[in-house]
């Protein structure tokens, strides 16, 4: 089978479940795992680079109210790669190639590839996406086996944190404006013996005035600017420390949101254990992820 990927989360899981030799094509984002970096990039970044976290955000206000598109798609590239399965993903028009732009340039494909949409909202669901592409690529062994692996993880994390007394968190996922984390980012603040003041499960991040974040008085805030990584975050945090000295919070913590947090795929748990261990690094003393604390 020739498996195109039109979402960074969903070419983790491909190669997750041992499908790697079989995915031809890749998003310009995708850079896990490293092998992905080397297979040919089928989109480009609509928006020029260098641009700040405000300027992103009305760049991408503005092309969306427009119907423009963030990413561009090359079209000849994915017809010469005759691919048998695309997989993209219908949650964010800023994080991949529309949806429906997929199924109109498929449809054109002589023979049309068959499309399938990664669609999670909460954590639970990003666990079914792995039955998803289980079911279109024929790994049901393998499928059952990671699934085996993420929740023997989960297992390990609850119990290490079970009884302890839960942290208040708020999870910004995005400075400027400011966006307070949702989908499944509630859940694995739960999980790791937090308690999520402002976001809701399986719901879109909300924007809020950081007067509402002050209103809260969490114990703990996350900074997890969305697509960036550990440092980036740390520096985008940096770059407000006013505000968050204002909070009044114990801790700040800047984690790698690439990585562990904005994409949907098998790393989540990955996040988790990172954040278990920034939460309670008595009950979790290592995690596979590096802690970034801001200093105010």
């Amino acid at each position: 089978m020739r498996i195109v990927s039109l979402v960074p989360h969903a070419t983790e899981l491909l190669y997750a479940l041992g499908l790697g030799d079989q995915v031809v094509g890749v998003t310009h984002e995708c850079d896990y795992p490293p092998a992905a970096q080397e297979l040919p990039k089928i989109t480009r970044d609509a928006l020029p680079a260098g641009l700040s976290a405000r300027e992103i955000d009305e760049a991408v206000r503005e092309r969306t109210a427009k119907g423009e598109a963030i990413y561009a798609l090359d079209e000849d590239m994915l017809a010469d790669l005759e691919p048998d399965l695309i997989v993209t993903q219908e949650l964010c028009p800023v994080c991949a190639v529309s949806y429906d732009e997929v199924k109109e340039v498929a449809a054109k494909l002589d023979p049309c590839p068959q499309v399938i949409a990664l669609d999670p909202k909460t954590f639970g669901e990003t666990m079914g996406d792995i039955r998803t592409i289980a079911q279109a690529t024929h790994t049901r062994d393998a499928a059952l086996e990671l699934v085996s692996r993420q929740r023997s993880r989960v297992d390990r994390v609850k119990i290490a944190v079970k009884g302890v007394r839960r942290r208040s968190v708020v999870a910004i996922e995005w400075f400027d404006p400011v966006f307070i984390a949702g989908h499944w980012t509630p859940q694995l603040i739960e999980l790791a013996g937090g308690t999520d003041l402002l976001g809701f499960a399986g719901e879109h991040s909300e924007q809020l005035p950081w007067e509402a974040i002050e209103a809260a008085k969490p114990e703990v805030v996350l900074c997890i600017p969305c697509g960036y990584d550990g440092p980036r975050a740390l520096a985008e945090a940096e770059q407000h420390t006013g505000h968050l000295r204002a909070i009044g919070a114990q801790e700040v913590i800047a984690l790698d949101a690439a990585a562990y947090f904005s994409r949907p795929g098998p790393r989540l748990v990955d996040g988790l254990e990172t954040l278990a261990h920034a939460l309670h690094p008595d009950r979790v003393p290592e995690a596979p992820g590096r802690v970034h604390r801001v200093m105010l």
